[in-house]
């Protein structure tokens, strides 16, 4: 049975609405009411019900995502998956960001800017000379506390760095390291000069300013140039007269702070480096190791030009400016000139009659060190060094190395004007004299000159009576 849907009219709609207003006080039922009141409630209800759904679907989607970077981590974890390693920074942009950071503190001598005070506290100590720091054993004092504790492990004899290949052992593991690499033969760094090679680029760009024409800092007083800066600042103080560094026992002034590190080694009283040959102490280990190659005659430092043979480095380039004939360093007394500072000082000794060497044992006082050395040997009667072809013995190297000459038959001085040959030098110079003709040797009495001092002596003689039968 299908029922069929009445139709109502405007009209009649409305004479209902006032039917059930006039019966009831309000309207009953009316399908115009009735649809509006269906839609109001279905807002109602449907608008909390979509902000609800709406706030689980967030919820939900967000719970997924963490979910699912939870289970990425998770399966990375179980495939051994690990996590790229952070670049480290290279010397240049750590450099570049330091050279951003704020300088506040600034020294008011130099004007030198730190970035924190206490680097500005201890860079003060360069001017003042102050060493905070001293060693409890020897008494020595430092500006650093980290100097202070390499110091510290020369009194002590303990060397835990054991070298795996030579087993010669160090106190320090930088020392270690470095000892370590004279056993890798490798050397990927070549001079195009020389063809020399290095083990580092550092000590290549080093080694390279040794050749001519590689010095690109030249004095404005007296042209002599200098592989680097600093060495020129050092050298200038020469012209000016500048002497910055004090020592603060006796008060004298140096140039350098190296010069001044090697004399307050003079004042030192403990000397715990002693060699085993001689006897000799030293303040330093350096000291020792240099002492030592007397008495092995090692000389490892060849001369490129002519051959020569030296113990250190140092010798071997003071050495070099003899081919170059360079000798700006002149005598103001008699004029000789020397390529070397260090000799015309121990040249004018000569014109001041100074002897600062003084022996212990006897108290004679001697011009240089060498001479004092030489004498030292007297008291002792060591003679360490032997020939091996007849037995005789030597307190010096030298002397052995001219005594076997002998046996060798080797004369190495040559005169170029008669082109004739001497085993010593000291023959050849009193050979000279005779194409020169001079006679520097002068009898005080008489007047009378000679070419040698030995013939001069022999002359005396017959003034004071001693003439030999």
């Amino acid at each position: 049975m299908i029922l069929k849907e009445e139709k109502y009219s405007p009209k009649e709609i409305k004479d209902e609405e006032e039917f059930d207003l006039s019966e009831y006080g309000h309207y009953v039922s009316s399908p115009t009411r009735d649809v509006q009141r269906i839609q109001s409630n279905k807002r109602s209800i449907t608008e909390p019900k979509r902000n609800k759904e709406r706030c689980s679907d967030n919820q939900r989607i967000q719970s997924n995502k963490t979910g699912t970077a939870e289970e990425k981590r998770i399966k990375e974890r179980e495939r051994g998956h690990k996590r790229p390693p952070r670049r480290k920074a290279s010397h240049q942009e750590v450099h570049k960001r330091l050279d951003t950071r704020k300088k506040q503190h600034e020294c008011s001598q130099c004007f030198k800017t730190f970035t924190k005070r206490f680097n500005l506290v201890s860079h003060q100590r360069t001017h003042t000379e102050e060493r905070p720091y001293p060693c409890s054993t020897c008494g020595k004092a430092f500006k650093q506390k980290s100097t202070l504790k390499t110091h510290q492990l020369i009194h002590n004899v303990e060397k835990p760095h054991q070298c795996t290949t030579c087993d010669k052992a160090f106190k320090q593991v930088g020392h270690l390291q470095r000892h370590q690499m004279t056993h890798n033969v490798e050397k990927p760094h070549q001079c195009t000069t020389c063809g020399k090679a290095f083990r580092t680029r550092s000590r290549l760009i080093n080694h390279q300013l040794t050749h001519p024409g590689e010095r690109p800092h030249p004095c404005s007083e007296c042209g002599k140039a200098f592989r680097h800066s600093s060495t020129l600042r050092i050298h200038q103080r020469i012209h000016t007269g500048e002497k910055p560094y004090q020592c603060t026992t006796c008060g004298k002034r140096f140039i350098s702070s190296s010069n001044l590190t090697i004399h307050r080694a003079t004042h030192a009283a403990e000397k715990p480096y002693k060699c085993s040959h001689c006897g000799n102490a030293f303040s330093q280990m350096s000291n020792l190791r240099t002492h030592q190659k007397l008495h092995s005659g090692e000389k490892p430092h060849q001369c490129s030009q002519c051959g020569k043979t030296f113990s250190h480095t140092a010798s071997l380039k003071k050495h070099l400016k003899v081919h170059v004939g360079e000798k700006p360093h002149q005598c103001s007394q008699c004029s000789k000139a020397f390529s070397l500072i260090s000799n015309l000082k121990r040249h004018q000794r000569i014109h001041t009659g100074e002897k600062p060497y003084q022996c212990t044992i006897c108290e004679k006082y001697f011009r240089y060190s060498c001479d004092l050395v030489v004498h030292q040997v007297t008291h002792t009667g060591e003679k360490p060094h032997q020939c091996t072809q007849c037995g005789k013995a030597f307190t010096q190297m030298s002397h052995l190395k001219r005594h076997n000459r002998i046996h060798t038959g080797e004369k190495p001085y040559q005169c170029t004007i008669c082109e004739k040959y001497f085993r010593y030098s000291s023959d050849l110079t009193t050979h000279r004299l005779i194409h020169s003709g001079e006679k520097p040797h002068q009898c005080s009495q008489c007047g009378k000159a000679f070419s040698q001092i030995s013939h001069l002596k022999k002359h005396q003689r017959i003034h004071s009576n001693d003439v030999l039968p």
